[in-house]
């Protein structure tokens, strides 16, 4: 999806004022490949997935196990004990489940993990990046290998506030303003800063 709208993007600014406007695109799958300090955090970053995996893997193991020791000695056990050993197996399996989810789970440590060790070499590429679209006046810049869309965009060609303002938004107050004072007119002072425009669009 993401890839289609760079195309639409791209033909748009092709029929209108190419001449005007550069735009240029990078493979980052091909750049961070050649990166030492993205391949020793990838190398980093896999020890510890297995590191978590085998510890996940330990904890589904003895829940395996316990259910097979329940079940050898289920037909000696009186009704209490077999309650306690099911909620001692379900206890512990729901623990395994949670652990799982807490590592790799959506933004869970694996996540933040990969974050904070791919990071430097991200923000390492992110700064070249600029500097070769401020040296080479390009205008846009797209990432080839991936659907992370725009590296780089020239702040002049951002719009947002004449859209908001055709929708009748003011784009200077910011939301939290808004929502303590939803009473009060547009004109009043409004001691927060304005909306600060991003030129870079992050690096994932």
């Amino acid at each position: 999806m993401k890839k289609i709208f760079i195309l639409l993007v791209l033909s748009i600014l092709y029929s209108s004022e190419v001449s005007a406007q550069k735009i240029g695109y990078v493979d980052m799958e091909f750049i961070t490949s050649k990166m030492p300090e993205y391949l020793a955090a990838q190398t980093e970053m896999k020890k510890f997935s297995e590191k978590w995996a085998k510890e996940i893997q330990d904890k589904f193991a003895e829940v395996d196990r316990m259910q097979r020791a329940y079940m050898a000695e289920e037909i000696l056990l009186t009704d209490d004990l077999k309650r306690k050993r099911q909620n001692e197996i379900k206890e512990k399996e729901l623990e395994a489940g949670e652990y799982n989810s807490k590592i790799f789970g959506m933004e869970g440590l694996l996540f933040q993990k990969k974050k904070e060790l791919m990071k430097p070499a991200m923000e390492k590429v992110q700064r070249a990046i600029n500097k070769v679209c401020s040296q080479r006046r390009l205008d846009f810049m797209f990432d080839k290998s991936s659907d992370i869309g725009m590296l780089y965009t020239n702040p002049k060609h951002d719009y947002s506030d004449y859209v908001m303002e055709d929708l009748g938004i003011d784009p200077k107050p910011n939301k939290a303003s808004i929502a303590s004072k939803p009473e009060q007119p547009a004109q009043l002072p409004v001691e927060s800063s304005p909306k600060q425009k991003s030129t870079t669009s992050k690096l994932k």
